[in-house]
């Protein structure tokens, strides 16, 4: 049987390592598994080294059946804290550095620290994709937080189409940001409404953050589920990402305030309607949605005769739907005041829910006009309600 001085004896071995290995830059990464202690959902840790305003430390991702938790250590204080997790219930600890591999295995009546050659030459890998130039450098902390790259920066296979998408989306920002008013501005207050994993409105902040000449940057993310919020707040603090927050909260309830940009990608159905409407009522410059799940025209829509022999196939009846939700929102957001541009963000071999609306605030023309040829193809298709414009006719009255 292992007595408690033996099992401490290899651990400050292990430990030892983990201290050399910072010391003199050959740290990779660190995983804690095997957990067999007193908390009931954890499962495993994940520590990467990271860079922040104040310096390098060391990022803790604990992993739970329920949700992550991450949390910061300084170089110098993040060993002691691994020996105490090590001592709390972790039978196994893998450290990997650019020298050699640390294996340490705890059993009930043996241990071992197995030493191996490196699966890591160097702390950072510089595979053939890093060659292009992308806006959003791939061996960001946030990305590997958040299972978009491995610990060196790699694209995981499973994550390329969501790659694809933040690259694209950051392309379209900077683009819409470029060509307006906006860039003269020397402070920025961007809204992402359904935030989900926080994806986008990391690489947003990121991106704007890190500008030659940036303005100072404010970003929040909104987002009904409460552990999404948490962990993406903490991934936010880890990474001493000070201008960027996650509230918890709907779409429709959420007040902004003055926005300069306003996200909305994906928010389902009738959310894309409330977040439209956000952006227009609090005079957002750029307003930039992927819409999704167009279920409210879909269900009131009755086909024109002259349609009726298309219509009546259930794939171009919901094509129609997307087709009619998407153009009247187009034209609603034109009779407020803006320009608009729909046109596909990702190809559908990426994702289905591929178009975006964007819109670009300036002098309302016609907006009358607008407005009857909105109310011809809403009596056309027999939508009595749709939600923007449901909105819109009561903020007038």
């Amino acid at each position: 049987m292992l007595t408690s001085f033996a099992v401490e004896q290899q651990i400050e071995r292990f430990i030892n390592e983990l201290r050399i290995s910072l010391a003199d830059s050959t740290f990779v990464k660190l995983t804690l598994s095997n957990y067999k202690g007193s908390e009931e959902h954890l499962q495993k840790i994940f520590v990467r080294q990271i860079e922040t305003k104040k310096g390098p430390s060391l990022m803790f991702q604990f992993r739970r059946s329920t949700n992550d938790k991450v949390q910061n250590f300084e170089l110098s204080e993040a060993p002691s804290r691994v020996k105490e997790m090590l001592s709390a219930g972790f039978r196994s600890g893998h450290l990997f550095t650019t020298k050699q591999d640390f294996q340490l295995t705890i059993g009930n009546r043996s241990m071992k620290l197995d030493v191996g050659k490196p699966t890591f030459r160097t702390a950072e890998t510089k595979p053939h994709d890093r060659e292009k130039k992308y806006r959003i450098d791939p061996n960001t902390f946030y990305l590997k937080a958040l299972g978009i790259t491995t610990d060196t920066g790699e694209i995981r296979s499973d994550q390329r189409d969501k790659w694809k998408q933040i690259n694209k989306f950051v392309e379209i920002l900077d683009s819409l940001y470029e060509n307006s008013d906006l860039k003269n501005k020397p402070t920025l207050n961007i809204v992402d409404m359904g935030s989900g994993k926080g994806y986008l409105t990391f690489a947003a902040y990121d991106y704007f953050g890190t500008r030659t000449s940036p303005p100072a940057v404010s970003v929040t993310g909104i987002e009904t589920r409460g552990d999404l919020v948490d962990l993406s707040n903490q991934i936010a603090r880890a990474g001493g990402f000070d201008g960027l927050k996650f509230v918890q909260g709907s779409i429709a309830d959420f007040k902004p305030g003055e926005v300069d940009i306003l996200i909305a990608l994906h928010a389902c159905d009738t959310a894309t309607d409330d977040a439209l409407y956000k952006g227009i009522t609090s005079h957002a410059s750029i307003i930039v949605a992927a819409p999704c799940c167009h279920k409210e025209v879909k269900k009131q829509m009755r086909s024109p005769e002259i349609l009726s022999g298309i219509l009546k196939h259930p794939v171009m009846l919901e094509r129609t739907a997307e087709t009619l939700t998407d153009g009247i929102r187009s034209m609603l957001l034109e009779a407020n005041g803006y320009k608009t541009k729909l046109f596909e963000f990702i190809s559908t071999e990426h994702t289905p829910k591929n178009n975006m609306i964007v819109a670009t605030r300036s002098a309302a023309k016609g907006a009358d006009q607008i407005e009857t040829r909105i109310d011809e193809i809403r009596n056309t298709f027999g939508i009595e309600h749709q939600h923007l414009a449901d909105l819109l006719k009561q903020r007038e009255d």
